[in-house]
């Protein structure tokens, strides 16, 4: 499978199974799109009227060449590799600890209803954490590194548990050959100089949850009474991003139907001085106000040009920052395993309550249909960990002929199941959403390439 497409004055092929990225000329751009369906007589003799005989005869030959050296129009060879996959054992990685089911703020398009869950405002015990993460250890196999996130509604509201479970993860590496990566997730209201010192010794990672303009974050991420959070965390946040050498975090933004012009807000986080940002779409009911629609995509595939296009122009300026969406690894990247069952939500990854319930992530969470266990127990629902293990893109019909797979790794299974009642499904707007944001990273890459050429 080979797919094409032009940005930015680039004509961009990507030869899906392979992963080989050519940047081509016009001509040599055409005779691909003719080259499965046409001989090279036909191809010629077509496109030979517009470009001369002998420049369409080059670039048929030409790619040939990539053809024969399997770097366009290669065969599928992973499929197989998926099937071995589901056989293996499974170990446990990861774990996203709810600490906190509350939350002080009331953010509108909160999946978490204000931290509750669908369920009860509770916070998590240093007893219900230890047994997570003692449960983690124990099925991690042979596994080394492992990840634990803190989670919430607010995990600040329940900060010494937070404190004393880090402490605790740290006295069971040496007894265990383990090795923690925390990260943590917050709104950032209670943040203050002995949280930011903690994290930046303790923490691998920090999100910093802000929407962008003042009026778009204040407008989704209000207090309960109504007021905006804007002016409140955005100085602690710009601290904090300092403090850490402007590495290992990232300020995470949601954008909505009410503000599609997305770009400006992103644009506003870098003029604040942030380098890591992440702005993503919303995924919410249709029937709600702020929920995208399907004639948003016209206009949110022209911000994401419109992004792509200033975060070149500002790289050349020196002013460059990592937009997260479009970070890609064309060299090495994730794993063949990753590629193809994407984020191991039901497996490799779980999702811990706040009385030790455990679901396949933090968005199937109050759902009782996919309650898997509990840190007393352990998993006792293991065909719904089955069933997610066998979650991957040659499970999902719609991700069999698209271009994106091995990137996207066939999408959210939360947003499927919540959309089409099928972890194997599609949510189409995403899905649309996410092809072309990796077209822009790749086209990107692209610029970053021709400045090394320029340069040497």
């Amino acid at each position: 499978m080979v797919h094409q497409y032009k940005n930015n004055g680039y004509d961009i092929v990507l030869d899906v199974n392979s992963g080989a990225i050519h940047v081509v000329d016009d001509v040599t751009y055409d005779v691909i799109a003719m080259y499965e369906s046409h001989s090279r007589d036909e191809i010629v003799e077509t496109l030979g009227a517009q470009y001369g005989t002998d420049v369409t005869a080059e670039a048929y030959d030409e790619v040939q060449e990539l053809v024969d050296a399997g770097e366009l129009f290669t065969k599928d060879s992973y499929e197989d590799y998926i099937m071995d996959f589901k056989k293996r054992p499974t170990v446990v990685k990861a774990l996203c600890l709810h600490i906190a089911h509350d939350c002080n703020l009331a953010c509108r398009y909160c999946f978490a209803e204000e931290g509750e869950y669908h369920g009860r405002r509770e916070l998590m015990s240093f007893e219900v954490g230890r047994a997570a993460l003692d449960f983690l250890i124990a099925n991690s196999g042979n596994r080394r590194n492992l990840e634990v996130d803190f989670f919430g509604g607010e995990p600040l509201m329940n900060w010494q548990v937070v404190k004393d479970l880090v402490a605790y993860g740290r006295e069971q590496e040496q007894k265990f050959d383990k090795r923690f990566r925390f990260t943590l997730t917050t709104n950032g209201v209670l943040l203050n100089d002995e949280v930011m010192e903690f994290c930046n010794r303790e923490m691998a990672n920090v999100v910093l949850s802000i929407d962008g303009r003042k009026e778009v974050h204040d407008r989704m991420r209000p207090f309960r009474g109504g007021a905006g959070s804007y002016d409140r965390v955005v100085p602690k946040f710009q601290r904090f991003a300092d403090s850490r050498n402007q590495e290992r975090y990232y300020v995470r933004g949601t954008f909505t139907h009410e503000n599609p012009d997305f770009a400006a807000d992103v644009l506003h986080l870098a003029d604040l001085g942030f380098k890591q940002i992440s702005v993503e779409p919303v995924v919410a009911a249709p029937e709600e106000p702020y929920a995208l629609r399907e004639e948003d995509l016209p206009k949110l595939f022209a911000e994401y040009d419109k992004l792509a296009q200033e975060m070149i122009k500002r790289r050349k300026e020196g002013r460059g920052f990592n937009f997260f969406h479009f970070m890609i690894d064309l060299e090495g990247g994730p794993c063949v395993a990753k590629r193809l069952s994407g984020c191991g939500s039901g497996t490799e990854y779980l999702a811990v309550t706040p009385w030790g319930d455990f679901y396949p992530c933090h968005q199937f969470v109050g759902n009782e249909k996919f309650l898997l266990g509990n840190v007393s127990d352990g998993i006792i629902q293991t065909q719904i960990c089955d069933e997610f293990k066998c979650c991957n893109v040659y499970a999902k019909e719609k991700c069999r002929d698209c271009f994106a797979r091995f990137y996207c790794s066939g999408g959210c299974a939360a947003n499927a199941y919540h959309f089409t009642g099928d972890i194997r499904g599609a949510y189409d707007i995403g899905c649309e959403l996410q092809k072309k944001r990796i077209e822009c990273a790749i086209m990107l890459k692209a610029t970053e390439s021709e400045e090394e050429h320029e340069e040497k």
